[in-house]
């Protein structure tokens, strides 16, 4: 297994100001590492380093030579304007993009594809119905569905399960484990450790822009800050 992203001394922040420090890590090729901790603490910011939308003010991100569109990055839902007057299938029909340009039409094998990918975020009879009418884990599961079709090796994913229903979230936790069966790496931001740490083969835990600990689930649930500071008596 080899390294999918690697962060080399990265400081990133806004006007100078830090707000994530000398991180040092590697994400892996088929593993799913949750960024932790409070709001504020700096999470979405990693991502936005590693998208390009933020430039380091110290040290590097290294992406393995990934094309821009093998790179699939899923916001915050509060980023995402649900007024737009689109319906689920077309919403999720631009996972294809890449393949069938702007003004493409689908070819013969998409439209399976599209539907199998409904069907695997359980939205199957919601095709027609408008964006701006679904509940907040109805969208996410729409914004799953279309990633389902990017065919990325990276996938960024932030607050994936902010307020979403609990079977919306088992439910996308098993999308993400057969991602990662599949050889993809992926990263997602919690402000939840319990929940991350239920998913994730590794976690970097941060506090105000500071890496407190990281390394794999089983040696955080071990780790005494953060089980004093998050976990309680879970893992005790």
């Amino acid at each position: 297994m080899s390294a999918a992203l690697v962060f080399k001394n990265l400081t990133l922040g806004y006007d100078r100001l830090p707000a994530v420090q000398q991180l040092d890590t590697e994400i892996q090729e088929g593993s799913l590492t949750a960024i932790v901790g409070p709001n504020g603490a700096g999470k979405s910011t990693l991502l936005k380093g590693v998208t390009g939308a933020l430039s380091p003010l110290e040290g590097q991100v290294h992406i393995d030579g990934f094309r821009d569109e093998e790179i699939a990055y899923l916001p915050q839902q509060s980023e995402i304007d649900r007024s737009f007057p689109i319906c689920v299938v077309d919403l999720v029909a631009m996972g294809l993009w890449h393949k069938i340009g702007a003004f493409g039409r689908l070819r013969p094998a998409m439209p399976a594809r599209l539907d199998a990918a409904i069907a695997a975020v359980g939205l199957t009879g919601f095709e027609k119905r408008s964006i701006g009418s679904l509940s907040g884990g109805q969208m996410q599961r729409a914004l799953f569905a279309r990633l389902l079709l990017q065919d990325a090796r990276l996938v960024l994913l932030d607050e994936p399960f902010a307020g979403i229903d609990p079977i919306a979230i088992d439910d996308i936790k098993n999308v993400l484990k057969d991602l990662k069966n599949k050889g993809i790496a992926i990263l997602i931001t919690d402000h939840n450790v319990r929940e991350a740490l239920d998913i994730c083969d590794n976690a970097i835990v941060i506090n105000n822009g500071q890496v407190i600990a990281k390394g794999a689930k089983e040696e955080l649930t071990k780790n005494e800050l953060v089980k004093k500071v998050y976990l309680g008596n879970m893992y005790s």
